[in-house]
């Protein structure tokens, strides 16, 4: 009770992001393609989708909820927009790359307004997905690290295994590039496989830049 005698109604935030999260999640169930996980198939942007949110809660337990739907939503319903359907050549990847953003964005957005945020909300939801100034907004950020970390402790012993070294060290270096130095250092914690630790130390020690030292 407040001094005027009645009770303030409280908001729970939780409640909107748990709608805004299982409509990630319903929408991501749809993807074909499955992943095993303890004997069981699992949708493969689904199984991506959590991924990303438990490293999030890992990295920062109390993010913001535009974020933690925004991290949630990275690659939401991916495999409708198909790296096949553009051109070879980094023109057609980076066409692909800027219009897979816009639709999760655009996605996200509109999942975010029907769980109940405010169009403010909505668009900071938007912002992030599409990791706009990137290198002076903390969130996305923390977006791009996140994501760095999902691929090297989950998909990057799979990766490295179907592509040379030289072309995954490069890779490596470019990822290293984009995180942050907390980001960082999250993943030199991740327990990789010695060939996954190899392919990394070789990319760190072929730019002293990405090194993580402190002086």
């Amino acid at each position: 009770m407040n001094r005027a005698g009645y009770a303030p109604k409280i908001v729970r935030m939780s409640d909107r992001l748990d709608r805004a999260f299982a409509a990630v999640d319903s929408a991501n169930a749809e993807d074909p393609t499955t992943v095993v996980v303890d004997g069981e198939p699992v949708p493969a942007e689904l199984l991506y989708g959590r991924r990303m949110s438990a490293w999030l809660d890992r990295l920062v337990p109390d993010a913001s909820e535009p974020l933690r739907i925004a991290v949630r939503a990275q690659h939401i319903q991916r495999w409708k927009i198909p790296r096949s359907a553009y051109p070879e050549g980094r023109a057609g990847y980076k066409r692909w790359r800027s219009e897979l953003a816009r639709v999760h964005a655009e996605l996200a957005g509109k999942i975010a307004a029907e769980a109940g945020y405010d169009d403010v909300s909505c668009e900071r939801v938007r912002d992030l997905v599409q990791k706009r100034r990137l290198h002076s907004d903390l969130e996305a950020q923390t977006l791009e690290d996140v994501a760095c970390l999902v691929f090297l402790e989950h998909y990057f012993a799979d990766f490295q295994g179907r592509h040379e070294r030289a072309k995954v060290v490069e890779i490596v270096r470019k990822t290293w590039g984009k995180m942050s130095e907390r980001g960082r250092g999250a993943a030199l914690g991740l327990a990789l496989g010695d060939a996954e630790r190899s392919l990394v130390e070789e990319a760190l020690a072929a730019d002293e830049t990405l090194s993580t030292d402190q002086e």
